[in-house]
């Protein structure tokens, strides 16, 4: 029996996903020892990530593959200004900088914006990670914080996309539908490691800052 596609990215990557989903950072997140403005600096990160992440999504509706994982429902950036403007307050923006691992990341994501099988790569890592484990920050976030719909957490919040079940399993029936031959199945495992390993150093990067602060 041949192994699908998805099945096999995702087997090949468990681990790099496991290690950073262990990542200190978000173990002292989960734990609520950080402050809201602590967890703020996580959001200030992602909220650069996904400027880069949409901006190529938007520059890609149009590519015969790259266009099959482009959903503008998935889009992140208003969810995460609600959440700043919630942490922070109207002045935010003033308060965010990227760090130097966002940097490199949303160099990385830009620089392979001209290969379909990058920009799956980076999406997939980034949105199906936050369509599963993200959904149990979510919960841990809002009993730690008291946020509500509205800001605070909308970055978890995906109600356009309906049942997340139903569309994690649509991903991946897109995945197995992509024509690839084993050479290109493994450049895009080795990208998917890449990008764990790069969104797992802007969280030990956070963690520095933190503890920098304390």
């Amino acid at each position: 029996m041949t192994t699908s596609f998805s099945e096999t990215l995702r087997n090949a990557t468990w681990a790099d996903h496991e290690s950073a989903e262990s990542e200190s950072y978000l173990s002292e997140l989960m734990g609520g020892r950080l402050s809201e403005h602590e967890y703020g600096e996580m959001i200030a990160q992602h909220y650069f990530a996904y400027l880069a992440l949409d901006g190529v999504s938007r520059e890609l509706a149009g590519h015969p593959v790259a266009g099959r994982f482009v959903f503008p429902e998935l889009y992140r950036e208003r969810a995460l200004e609600r959440d700043l403007a919630t942490v922070y307050g109207p002045g935010w923006r003033d308060r965010i900088a990227p760090s130097k691992s966002t940097r490199t990341l949303v160099a990385r994501i830009h620089q392979v914006a001209d290969w379909p099988g990058g920009y799956i790569a980076h999406h997939y890592t980034r949105y199906l990670g936050d369509l599963s484990g993200g959904q149990f920050i979510r919960m841990e976030l809002q009993k730690i914080y008291g946020y509500a719909k509205g800001g605070g957490v909308d970055f978890y919040i995906f109600d356009e996309l309906g049942s997340l079940p139903r569309f994690k399993t649509e991903y991946r029936a897109r995945l197995d539908e992509l024509e690839l031959d084993e050479r290109e199945q493994q450049r895009i495992i080795r990208e998917v490691k890449l990008a764990y390993q790069l969104n797992t150093e802007v969280l030990t990067e956070l963690l520095h800052v933190v503890k920098a602060a304390a």
